[in-house]
């Protein structure tokens, strides 16, 4: 049996604990989460490698899941525009069942490889982009079948299952385990399951944005400020790196569009935004290799 499928001894007599016992319960057993994530860092680590690679070469990542892990597929997908500035295409989360599976179960959608064959011709997948299909149990037809037409066509593909056996494992180039174990309701796997899978999706999409260089340091230098507390955040942000005022960073940022790299140097070196767009354009867009470029020029060193 599947471990996730199986009975929580430490949970036993939940239904019969008061509130705080309750919730204490559920704590102690997601305590065991990041414990369990650690132990997969090799693997996730060889995933990362895989997806920042392909996105050199200007492929995508196409997440497909089913119930919860197909809705933090999407999730993980819905937060890069903002946090990276990234196109909506270039991190993508797909649901067995479409849209509509997203807030209503649909029925037979995780078993199905018909829709699963759909989904993927929709896509109009290839070989430069990366396939991560996650699923608690890995062995739903809708997740294997996306797998095996994946390989199929030469693409890289990664499995996150809390099961050590997936079937998914058969078809994945990086297989990420993590032994979850019970959960606190016998086989409720948005419980450990799903934190667990939101975790390593936090990896996956943030260690490979800062191998492709949109982060400086540990600052979101790509950030699409979109409201007040990301335009605020933009603000420090290039005050802070090109050590001015807000007040400079406020004016340059407004004449710039809100483009924090472009500011940054405009400030920096006391360049134009066509100076600065060059600078980036010949670096890949990262700032590190920009500043590591312009010290040397400037110091002969």
């Amino acid at each position: 049996m599947i471990s996730t499928e199986t009975l929580n001894k430490n949970t036993e007599n939940i239904d019969i604990t008061d509130t705080l016992g309750i919730v204490t319960l559920i704590n102690n057993e997601d305590l065991t989460v990041a414990q369990a994530v650690q132990k997969a860092l090799p693997q996730i680590a060889q995933a990362v490698d895989i997806i920042s690679s392909n996105f050199q070469s200007q492929g995508r990542l196409l997440y497909f899941g089913a119930g919860t892990s197909g809705r933090l597929g999407i999730l993980d997908a819905s937060e890069c525009p903002p946090t990276f500035n990234t196109d909506p295409s270039m991190v993508q989360g797909i649901i067995a069942g479409g849209d509509t599976a997203i807030k209503t179960a649909v029925e037979g959608a995780e078993d199905s490889a018909e829709l699963a064959k759909k989904d993927f011709r929709e896509k109009n997948i290839n070989k430069n982009d990366t396939i991560v299909c996650i699923s608690a149990s890995g062995n739903a037809n809708y997740v294997v079948k996306i797998l095996e037409l994946a390989k199929n066509i030469g693409c890289k593909t990664i499995a996150l299952s809390c099961n050590k056996n997936a079937k998914m494992k058969d078809f994945s180039d990086c297989f990420i385990f993590v032994d979850t174990g019970a959960e606190a309701i016998s086989g409720s796997t948005r419980m450990k399951a799903g934190t667990a899978q939101k975790m390593v999706l936090n990896m996956l999409t943030t260690a490979s944005m800062i191998k492709i260089g949109k982060t400086y340091k540990n600052y979101m230098i790509d950030v699409k400020p979109t409201n007040d507390k990301l335009k605020k955040r933009a603000e420090r942000i290039v005050a802070s790196i090109a050590n001015c005022s807000e007040e400079t960073a406020l004016k340059v940022l407004t004449e710039n569009n809100y483009d924090v790299k472009c500011s940054i140097l405009r400030v920096k070196y006391n360049i134009d935004a066509a100076a600065a767009d060059n600078l980036l354009k010949q670096h890949g867009g990262v700032l590190r290799k920009v500043f590591e470029a312009m010290d040397k020029e400037l110091t002969g060193f």
